[in-house]
């Protein structure tokens, strides 16, 4: 007979929800992403759920990591909270810890995209030789991780397939993505959101490097929509030390999900033709689930409290969300 040891046997019991096949009522239509499934109830209410589904260079990976939902919907639910008295946003309630549920909008066909520093993709045009970037001209002589003089905004087209294109605001207007009045409301949002979120980061002793925002509109009025804030939409760096490591041109310290891009580029992938996914192990994605764990603690600032129903979480979703609807 086989024994298997304690750590082993917590690795097979591990559970995640990847997948979702709900049928609310009211439910008119459901729309798969690549890490929320978004149920339109009514056409008045929008059902997020944040799944354990976790992507990287544009591909979902083929294991889900336990409790990662939970972490993303909770630190969205939270900045939602703390910038409703700003800007107006689309959370009415979250009946689940993997769900939030909101007034339906319609979505502008761009993100809003803020950095306080050059990193990142920014980073890698500037070191090409590239001085503008959506129609923002760099200044000469910056480095990699260096604070701009000022947050710039460098939107890109919302693609419903592959990747997101960068974009300049006069081309959006041009095109007629966005009027000029609501992507002002929008910029506007974008940096009194940007300015909180900086200032909550600097009491966690963190950085908010980049950002991304999504906004739509109901009834005339511009509201913040999706996540805010998470460790998947932002980028953040530790305080401590960044001054020394820029001076010194070494990597700063993240606290994003940057660890999950890099351990595929150290496995020879980058979703590139005839790159192969490598093994996703119940210990690796383990630790991937331990370390989001770590990054709510710290840019929330509480300790995490893991969902209870964790052995059927459709189930447990099911029956809030239900209960929930049946209150309105």
């Amino acid at each position: 007979m086989r024994t298997i040891n304690t750590k082993q046997q917590k690795y097979n019991n591990m559970n995640s929800l990847t997948r979702t096949d709900f049928n609310f009522p009211g439910q008119k239509e459901v729309y798969h992403g690549k890490v929320r499934d978004v149920y339109n109830i009514n056409d008045d209410l929008m059902v997020m759920v944040a799944t354990d589904r976790i992507s990287a260079f544009d591909v979902v990976l083929p294991k889900g990591i336990p409790f990662k939902g939970q972490v993303l919907n909770q630190i969205a639910a939270k900045f939602l909270d703390a910038s409703a008295s700003i800007v107006p946003n689309w959370k009415l309630a979250t009946p689940d810890p993997m769900v939030t549920v909101g007034l339906k909008c319609e979505g502008f066909r761009v993100e809003m995209i803020i950095r306080g520093y050059l990193t990142g993709s920014a980073w890698r045009e500037y070191k090409a030789g590239n001085r503008t970037l959506c129609g923002i001209t760099l200044p000469e002589g910056m480095r990699e991780n260096e604070k701009f003089p000022e947050p710039i905004i460098t939107p890109t087209t919302k693609a419903d397939e592959g990747h997101d294109e960068n974009i300049s605001k006069e081309e959006i207007i041009a095109q007629g993505l966005v009027s000029k009045e609501d992507y002002e409301t929008m910029e506007k949002y974008t940096r009194a959101l940007f300015d909180l979120g900086t200032t909550i980061a600097a009491e966690k002793g963190l950085i908010l490097v980049d950002t991304k925002y999504e906004f739509g509109k109901r009834d005339g009025k511009v509201y913040l929509i999706d996540e805010v804030h998470t460790p998947d939409s932002s980028r953040y760096f530790y305080a401590e030390g960044y001054q020394e490591k820029f001076e010194a041109g070494e990597p700063q310290k993240q606290l994003s999900k940057e660890f999950v891009r890099q351990w595929l580029i150290d496995h020879n992938f980058m979703n590139q033709p005839g790159q192969v996914m490598p093994e996703i192990t119940d210990e690796y994605a383990e630790s991937v689930s331990e370390r989001y764990i770590e990054l709510y603690e710290h840019i929330i600032g509480e300790k995490f409290v893991k969902a209870e129903g964790d052995e059927d979480i459709a189930a447990r979703i099911e029956k809030n969300v239900t209960a929930y609807l049946a209150s309105k």
